[in-house]
């Protein structure tokens, strides 16, 4: 007997996931394909748009080949915002430019700046322009890249992308428009064309839809390669960690999601439109909803880059080694800038510090730096939110982050907040599963998704986590000039041939 499900696909950072859902929510099948991304230079974060098609018919494959289902529709996610640019047939014409981690716009956005003014762009589009934007991305190209930005005709994101390859439909959903900025008008929730005209005159800027709407059906040809039956309804997707808040229920007033990823992301709904020059102001993934949203430039990426300079077999081993560190690892503090940081101190520039190392210190205690690092971060932007107008009454987790109890205690006990754990923790793939779902019934994603557990702070840690992230701060006051010193020295030496030296000469002690 076959059975009706959906198929929600995400695009990840590090990885792309597939799962094949029922209509209880429940998962019958999960797939993965790891990838890497490209970092040709500092400050470069590039994928191959080619690649997030690829995947999907990889994934879409795998989950269908038992042949035991009947597919009533599918839905896709994506990391963003990000930019790939096609010519008017759709073929790209350069790797996707990442979102916030590539921070090669500076220029731009500094230009842009000075162009619209910094108060009027925040008033217009709901966030400042930071690398997290689309559109200065967008006018990088332009700058760089003059002679291929004449061909370029179309703008895709992942989520996007698949929609196009999958039904021919040219869309972007609002969420991700939102942060296309300054393109896009937030208050008016549709895109600025004065200002879109002016920095890409030639882009067909696509049609917009709300995430959840049908985009399409499955063509002959997708259907071809991806096995899906033809006309299957596919749903208008949205950035990932937005399908993530879906896949948790965290869209009511006064929500925090927690995105436990490749980087950290929050998203909080606020009832209604909130800027702060430090976070994004974004509409959100469900019509009438709006975000104040934050987002870090590494979480999972340090714990990985930790893991693989270690040489380490697995992850369990170092949150064994981590543990017993114990709080405050063993007196190591960790700027976890590896990547430069997002919000709230949008600062490209910024660089990882690893302070209070002695001989002593093993790997237990640099990996349970790292975690308390994330943590510090996540105050600072809980900070932030509610400095900006936030009134932050639940926290609710998600990601892959959350599968062991470690990281998820530490950021509560760091930050005084009880963290609401999901039976289903999957994310985005599965939050592109449930809005798939709502295309062909209504659907509760409180009765697909209840609550299994809570994570309490520790109020006996409170004192001495206060402390630690009292010199968080001041350790990045403190070594901010010399971290940008260190970002323009690896710009320099990265752009300058390599520099020859006569090989050092062994001695005899």
């Amino acid at each position: 007997m076959t059975v009706a499900a959906v198929v929600g696909v995400d695009i990840g950072t590090s990885s792309s996931k597939g799962v094949l859902v029922d209509r209880s929510g429940r998962v019958l099948r999960s797939a993965v394909r790891e990838h890497r991304v490209d970092r040709p230079r500092p400050g470069w974060v590039e994928m191959d748009g080619r690649v997030w098609w690829d995947e999907f018919v990889a994934l879409t494959r795998e989950l269908l080949a038992p042949g035991d289902v009947h597919v009533v529709s599918v839905g896709v996610s994506g990391m963003g915002p990000c930019v790939l640019l096609t010519d008017d047939g759709g073929t790209p014409l350069r790797p996707a430019i990442l979102y916030g981690v590539d921070t090669r716009s500076t220029p731009q956005i500094a230009r842009l700046t000075e162009r619209y003014g910094a108060d009027e762009i925040l008033r217009r589009c709901g966030s400042a322009l930071s690398t997290q934007a689309a559109g200065a991305k967008v006018a990088w190209v332009a700058d760089a890249e003059p002679e291929l930005f004449s061909r370029a005709r179309r703008l895709f994101m992942p989520s996007s992308w698949l929609v196009y390859r999958l039904t021919g439909r040219y869309l972007l959903d609002q969420h991700s428009a939102s942060q296309c900025t300054p393109l896009y008008d937030s208050a008016a929730q549709g895109w600025y064309r004065p200002w879109a005209d002016e920095i890409a005159p030639e882009l067909d800027l696509p049609d917009l839809r709300w995430p959840g709407e049908t985009a399409g059906g499955v063509t002959a040809g997708a259907a071809a390669a991806t096995g899906l039956p033809p006309g299957t309804p596919v749903v208008t997707g949205t950035i990932d960690a937005w399908s993530e808040a879906v896949s948790v229920g965290a869209q009511g007033v006064g929500d925090l999601m927690l995105m436990y990823g490749t980087t950290m992301f929050l998203v909080h709904t606020v009832p209604d439109r909130l800027t702060s020059p430090s976070l994004w102001g974004t509409v959100g993934a469900l019509p009438g909803t709006r975000n104040l949203a934050g987002g870090m430039a590494t979480s999972g990426a340090i714990t990985g880059w930790l893991r693989d300079l270690f040489d380490a077999a697995d992850y369990p081993e170092l949150l064994r080694l981590a543990e017993r560190s114990g709080p405050g690892a063993r007196g190591l503090l960790m700027l976890p800038f590896f990547a430069g940081e997002r919000t709230p101190i949008l600062d490209p520039d910024a660089r990882g510090v690893i302070a209070g190392l002695t001989l002593s210190h093993g790997r237990g205690d640099i990996y349970r730096a790292a975690l308390e690092a994330t943590a510090l971060g996540v105050r600072h932007n809980i900070e932030t939110i509610e400095a900006a107008g936030g009134d932050i009454r639940r926290v609710v987790a998600v990601g892959g982050g959350t599968r062991g109890s470690l990281w998820t205690q530490i950021v509560s006990d760091v930050t005084g907040r009880a963290q609401h754990i999901p039976s289903v923790t999957i994310g985005a793939s599965y939050g592109a599963a449930f809005l798939a779902a709502g295309l062909v019934e209504q659907v509760d994603i409180h009765r697909w998704n209840p609550i299994r557990e809570v994570r309490e702070p520790r109020p006996s840690l409170a004192a001495d986590y206060d402390e630690l992230y009292r010199l968080y701060r001041q350790l990045y006051v403190g070594s901010q000039s010399v971290a940008h010193a260190l970002a323009a020295r690896q710009a320099r030496l990265l752009s300058s041939p390599p520099a020859t030296a006569e090989p050092v000469k062994e001695v005899n002690p």
